[in-house]
């Protein structure tokens, strides 16, 4: 259902040229009527407007019930740390954050984490932008893993694409909770921005595009 919350969000990824329409190619080799670039966040405001977002997502969905919040480079990072800020000045839940480097560190304090150093036992959240193919995902675990015996039970995100997986019944995201036992929560569904495009009716030509697209990749 699109909420004002959803259609607010919408617009906001929008006006940041976050949320674009045209022809694109996914990281998964899909060509796509709409894309999702979290990297065009870049102004204060964008950033903490964003942080505002994710917070509310994770309250809703885990409140406080959490040790720690983890942004996969590259983009996740100021996803986690806006995420981490907003959770504090809107609901006053201080977590502690941390990120990863592409490449490890051979000098000071060494390793490829940055931030808090998570514990055994400590419960995650990940913070990410979008879910296509879950790759991200899938490299992500391994370095949580690495790193001490945590759980992780949710994860956050932008957008759901609802996009069909390894199994051509099953989204990515499902195949996901069946792999490591996430359940992924979004801001906002491809359905919703479809929605959104209809009932501002001024994306004629976009709308096709979007309900060819869902038919051959979603699943619902």
């Amino acid at each position: 259902m699109l909420t004002e919350k959803k259609k607010e969000f919408i617009e906001f990824m929008m006006e940041s040229d976050v949320l674009r329409f045209g022809d694109f190619v996914t990281k998964s080799g899909r060509n796509t009527p709409y894309f999702v670039n979290t990297g065009n966040f870049r102004t204060g405001k964008q950033i903490a407007t964003l942080g505002k977002f994710y917070a509310a997502l994770i309250k809703e969905n885990c409140s406080g019930d959490f040790d720690c919040m983890f942004g996969p480079a590259y983009k996740g990072i100021p996803l986690a740390t806006s995420a981490a800020a907003a959770l504090y000045n809107e609901y006053e839940i201080d977590k502690p954050y941390f990120f990863n480097r592409k490449e490890e560190k051979d000098h000071g304090e060494g390793g490829s984490l940055v931030g808090y150093k998570p514990q055994n036992g400590d419960r995650v959240i990940i913070i990410e932008d979008v879910i296509t193919a879950g790759t991200a995902v899938r490299e992500t675990m391994p370095i949580l893993k690495n790193a001490a015996d945590v759980q992780v039970k949710d994860m956050f995100i932008s957008v759901n694409r609802c996009e069909v997986g390894q199994n051509p019944e099953k989204t990515t995201i499902m195949e996901i909770m069946e792999d490591f036992g996430i359940n992924i929560h979004a801001i906002i569904t491809v359905q919703d921005i479809y929605e959104y495009l209809k009932q501002d009716g001024s994306y004629g030509e976009i709308l096709p595009k979007m309900e060819e697209y869902m038919s051959k990749y979603c699943v619902f």
